[in-house]
Parts: structure tokens; C-alpha cells; sequence
């Protein structure tokens, strides 16, 4: 069971990390509720993420972004999954380490290949699968310095969701004891 808190459950990591498989069973077992930020932004775009990027660019795309995690952040509590790159903003982190506990759900590239592979919907992956442990990599490289920022690291394993969800509690029981006087 867990503590008590007022605050928004963030999920943040990489595309595969589990943020929203997590998530919904976080949210069900603490009784709030789940939102996806990256299905918030396609229903503030009313386009997929993949035709936003289409049509107007990452850079409108990360605009846009930040204008949803702040709305979202500023929001009543939920257990949120992040957009893969929306904590790599400063105005994101800042209202996260305002608003929410952030969880970083960290993973490692074969992890994250064997998760990604294959899909289409995910429009930062797009491409060859020959060629996503490289684009992971790089993601790696350049946003796991930003998720370090995180109140919690939970490092996701390839084990049933629900073990993951387990530990997940867990790690914000502790950190709400240690946050207690």
C-alpha cells in the first residue's frame, strides 16, 4: 500500500522504458488517474505525434510538448507518463520537482530494442530496426543525464509488469519516509 501523497506520480525515461504499461497498473493500484502525455498532446494537436512531426517540425513538436506537461504538471494528482523526451525541457523538470515525485523507469538498450523493434508508432524511432540500438543509444547518451534528475530510479527488467509496479511502490514508500520529519 502506499503513503499518502498530494503530488503527481511522473513517469520519465525512454521510448520502451514502460511508462505507460506501469503506469495504467500504477494508477489502478493507487486509485488516480492514468494520463499519457504523448496522447495529450495528439488531442491538444488533434493529429497523431507522427503527423505533428510531419507536419510542423520537432521544433513545434517540443513546443508544444512543454506547453502540455505544464498544463499537465499544474494538474490534480494522476500518475502521468511523460512523452520520452519531455524531462530533457528545464521548464518541465522545474514544475516536476514542483508538482510530482518523478520515477525515472530506466532501461537498458537490448531492453529497450526488444520493446521498440518493430513498432511504427513511435515517430522518433522511425526507420530501419538495423539501425534503432544506434538511435537508442544516442537517446541514451544525450537524455539519461536529464532522467538522473529524477526523485527515484527504478530500473525496469524484463519481468511481468506487475513486478516492475511492485518495486515502483516500493521505491515511493521510501522516498515518502525519508521526505516525512
Amino acid at each position: 500500500m502506499l503513503k499518502k501523497t498530494d503530488k503527481i506520480i511522473l513517469l520519465v525515461g525512454l521510448m520502451g522504458s514502460g511508462k505507460t504499461s506501469v503506469g495504467k497498473r500504477l494508477a489502478k493500484k493507487l486509485d488516480l488517474p492514468f494520463v499519457d502525455g504523448d496522447q495529450e498532446i495528439e488531442k491538444a494537436a488533434g493529429l497523431s505525434l507522427v503527423d505533428v512531426l510531419k507536419c510542423f517540425g520537432e521544433e513545434e513538436y517540443r513546443a508544444g510538448e512543454k506547453r502540455v506537461m505544464k498544463r499537465l504538471l499544474q494538474g490534480s494528482p494522476c500518475v502521468l507518463a511523460s512523452g520520452g523526451g519531455s524531462f530533457v525541457a528545464e521548464q518541465t523538470r522545474l514544475l516536476a520537482r514542483e508538482h510530482a515525485i518523478t520515477i525515472w523507469l530506466k532501461a537498458d538498450v537490448e531492453i529497450l530494442y526488444n520493446r521498440t523493434a518493430g513498432r511504427k508508432h513511435r515517430p522518433f524511432l522511425k526507420g530501419n530496426d538495423e539501425h534503432l540500438k544506434n538511435k537508442l543509444e544516442k537517446y541514451i547518451n544525450e537524455e539519461y543525464p536529464y532522467y538522473s534528475e529524477a526523485d527515484i530510479v527504478v530500473e525496469t527488467k524484463e519481468e511481468q509488469v506487475d513486478n516492475t509496479v511492485a518495486r515502483v511502490v516500493d521505491a515511493i514508500n521510501d522516498f515518502l519516509a525519508k521526505e516525512q520529519p
